[in-house]
C-alpha cells in the first residue's frame, strides 16, 4: 500500500487518461461496424476489456463501498485501485470485492502512479472532497463526489468552474436527484396546481451522531494501527489522534464536517432548488439551540456544529415559483406545524414526519419525504380537499436509481454529450445548490461569533440577517462572516 507523496506530472497523466477515453468513445461510436457483436463473443452483458473504464475509489468504506460498486455496474467496468486511510474498517469489504485492485493510502500517489485511471469516486469526510477532486480534475480524471461536493462555498464555486474549464464529467452523490418520481413533483409545480409558491419548509431529524458539545480529548495511544491519521486530517489543522471522529462522527465538527445540513441538505433542499429553478439566496438568518450545563452559563463550542438550528433563506421569484420565496430549514428534530390542508392524522414529509419538504402555495401544499434512497412519497393537498398521492414504495430496478451508472455512461460518451447533459447532478447544477446548502452553515458559524464589549461582557455580534452577494460570494453587511466562505488549509493541501 502506497503512502508517501510523490511528485508526478499532471500534464502527462491527463494526456494518457484522455487518450484512453478518446479511444473508448470512438470504439463506442464505431461498434455498429463490427461484423460479430461483442455480446455474441462474450455473452449477454459482456463488455470487452478494451471498452472498460478504469475506475478508482478515494474512500472505499462506508458510502464509498456502494459508490464504487454501483459505478462498476456489476463488473461492466474495471475497478483498478482503492484508496483509503484505513483498510481495517468497512473498506475491507471493497478489498474483498476487488482483490486485484491496487491499494493506496494517499490518493495523490495513486493518481500520479496510475495515469490510466479514467474516473474516480470520492467518498471521504467532507473536508477532503475538494482537495481530492481538484487533484483528480487537474489530471483530466472524471469525478463522482459525495454530497456535499465541498466543505465550503468557495470550494463549490471552484469545482464548478474547474469541471467546466477542464471538460470533466462530474456528478454529486445525491442519488435521489435521479429518482424518476421527481417528475411528479415537477409537473405539479409546472402546472401551477398549488398556485404561486411563496414558502418552502425543510426539516430533518439529524444529527443522529454526537453533536453540540466540546471536542473529545486527544489520545494518540488509542489510534488504530492501520489508520493513517495524518492523511485523514488532510487539509485540516494538525492535532494528535482524537477518538470518536473516524469513521463517522467527524460530521459534527467544522474542521471536518458540515453538520446536519451537509449530511442531508443536498437530499432535501435539492427538491425545491431543482423544481423551482432557484438561484443563490439573497440573505440568511439563523438561531441555534443553546445548551446549559451551569445556571445562566451557555455552552460555547464554536469548533462544533450545534445540536439544533433554524435557518431562513430568501430567494427572488422565478418562472416556476411565480413569487419570492422564503425557505426555512430546521434540524435536531424540530419540524414545522401541520399546514391546514394536511389532515392532522397524516404525516408531513416522510414516515413519522422525521424528514421532509413542504411547498406552500396559494391553493395548497406539496409534501415529500427526504430524497435520498428513501421512498419520495410525493403528496398533493389542495385547499378544496382534492388530493393526489404518489406511491408509498418504489421499484428497486437499479441501485440508487442508476445515479452512478449514468455518470459512468456519460464519462464514456464524453463531455457535453447527450448523456452528460442528461446527468441530474453535474457540478453546473450541484455547485450552486451546494453553495445554497452551505449558506446555512455560514449563518450558523456567524451566529457563534463573539467579542468582549466595553463592560467586559461577551457580545454575540453575528446574530443578524446576513445579506449575501451570491455572484461575488460575499456577505455585504458583516465582514467577519466572510471568513466562513472558505477555510484555512494546512500546508501542502491548499486548493
Amino acid at each position: 500500500m502506497q503512502r508517501a507523496k510523490k511528485n508526478g506530472s499532471a500534464k502527462n497523466g491527463s494526456a494518457t487518461s484522455a487518450s484512453r477515453r478518446s479511444f473508448l468513445k470512438k470504439a463506442a461510436l464505431g461498434s455498429s461496424a463490427l461484423i460479430v457483436p461483442r455480446h455474441v463473443l462474450g455473452g449477454v452483458g459482456y463488455t470487452a476489456p478494451s471498452d472498460q473504464l478504469n475506475l478508482a475509489a478515494i474512500g472505499a468504506g462506508g458510502k464509498g463501498a456502494s459508490d464504487i460498486s454501483n459505478a462498476a455496474v456489476e463488473g461492466r467496468e474495471r475497478v483498478a485501485a482503492l484508496c483509503d486511510v484505513d483498510f481495517s474498517g468497512s473498506a475491507s469489504r471493497s478489498v474483498e470485492r476487488y482483490p486485484d485492485a491496487r491499494r493506496y493510502a494517499d490518493y495523490r500517489v495513486m493518481l500520479d502512479e496510475m495515469t490510466d485511471i479514467d474516473a474516480v469516486t470520492i467518498s471521504t469526510p467532507d473536508h477532503s472532497h475538494a482537495p481530492a477532486a481538484v487533484f483528480a480534475m487537474e489530471r483530466g480524471v472524471h469525478v463522482y463526489v459525495q454530497k456535499p461536493i465541498t466543505h465550503n462555498i468557495r470550494e463549490a464555486r471552484l469545482l464548478t468552474e474547474m469541471a467546466r474549464e477542464k471538460e470533466i464529467v462530474s456528478q454529486m452523490g445525491n442519488q435521489g436527484a435521479s429518482n424518476p418520481l421527481l417528475g411528479m413533483v415537477q409537473k405539479w409545480v409546472d402546472d401551477g396546481v398549488v398556485g404561486p409558491i411563496s414558502k418552502v419548509q425543510v426539516w430533518t431529524n439529524r444529527p443522529v451522531w454526537p453533536q453540540g458539545f466540546a471536542m473529545p480529548e486527544s489520545d494518540p495511544a488509542l489510534k488504530p494501527d492501520e489508520l493513517d491519521w495524518d492523511l485523514w486530517l488532510g487539509p485540516a489543522e494538525y492535532m494528535p489522534y482524537t477518538p470518536d471522529l473516524h469513521p463517522f462522527n467527524w460530521r459534527g465538527w467544522w474542521d471536518y464536517g458540515t453538520g446536519a445540513l451537509g449530511d442531508v441538505g443536498c437530499h432535501l433542499i435539492d427538491l425545491p432548488f431543482r423544481t423551482l429553478n432557484l438561484h443563490y439566496p439573497t440573505d440568511a438568518e439563523c438561531s441555534v439551540g443553546t445548551i446549559y450545563t451551569e445556571m445562566w452559563t451557555p455552552e460555547h463550542n464554536p469548533k462544533g456544529c450545534p445540536a439544533s438550528s433554524f435557518i431562513s433563506l430568501h430567494f427572488d421569484a422565478t418562472d416556476k415559483s411565480q413569487a419570492p420565496i422564503e425557505m426555512t430549514w430546521s434540524d435536531g428534530g424540530i419540524r414545522p406545524a401541520h399546514p391546514e390542508a394536511i389532515p392532522a392524522d397524516h404525516d408531513i414529509g416522510g414516515t413519522n414526519s422525521a424528514n421532509g419538504v413542504l411547498f406552500i402555495g396559494e391553493k395548497g401544499v406539496i409534501s415529500t419525504n427526504i430524497n435520498d434512497s428513501s421512498p419520495l412519497m410525493p403528496k398533493l393537498y389542495l385547499n378544496d380537499g382534492t388530493t393526489e398521492f404518489g406511491p408509498e414504495t418504489e421499484p428497486d430496478d437499479e441501485p440508487e436509481y442508476g445515479h452512478q451508472r449514468r455518470w459512468v455512461d456519460a464519462v464514456k460518451a464524453g463531455f457535453d454529450s447527450p448523456e452528460h447533459r442528461a446527468l441530474t447532478s453535474s457540478f453546473d447544477y450541484a455547485g450552486p445548490m451546494t453553495e445554497t446548502v452551505l449558506m446555512g452553515n455560514l449563518a450558523i458559524r456567524s451566529y457563534m461569533l463573539r467579542r468582549e464589549d466595553g463592560d467586559g461582557d461577551m457580545e454575540f455580534y453575528g446574530r443578524q440577517k446576513l445579506l449575501w452577494d451570491g455572484e461575488n460570494m460575499r456577505i455585504t453587511n458583516l465582514e467577519d462572516a466572510n471568513q466562513f466562505v472558505g477555510r484555512t488549509y494546512r500546508e501542502g493541501w491548499a486548493v
